[in-house]
């Protein structure tokens, strides 16, 4: 199964709990109804081995066909209209996507 990881800290502006709501309300539900998506996590990154954090939060999306969503989910209206939201309360984020070996 494909993942899509995405690694970001929220925007100066954008506390933490407003985030959590959205989250809850609007984006969670959003990508976890996508056709291609099995399953989607948010996961608050508290602490690291080396104990820099460069990133606050990761996004883990479970994905049955990665080339199902880049062509088809990720490119309907309501997709869109998530990205134009959601990009600006983000900072320094980092997508990764790959495959799951284990």
């Amino acid at each position: 199964m494909a993942k899509r990881i995405i690694l970001y800290k929220l925007a100066d502006n954008v506390p933490d709990e407003e985030f959590k709501e959205y989250v809850v309300n609007e984006k969670g539900p959003l990508i976890d109804a996508l056709p291609s998506v099995k399953k989607y996590e948010l996961v608050k990154i508290r602490s690291s081995m080396t104990g820099e954090t460069p990133h606050k939060y990761a996004g883990i999306i479970h994905i049955s066909n990665i080339d199902e969503f880049n062509q088809k989910d990720a490119k309907t209206p309501e997709y869109q209209q998530f990205l134009m939201k959601f990009g600006p309360m983000v900072k320094d984020m980092l997508m990764l996507s790959g495959e799951e070996v284990y």
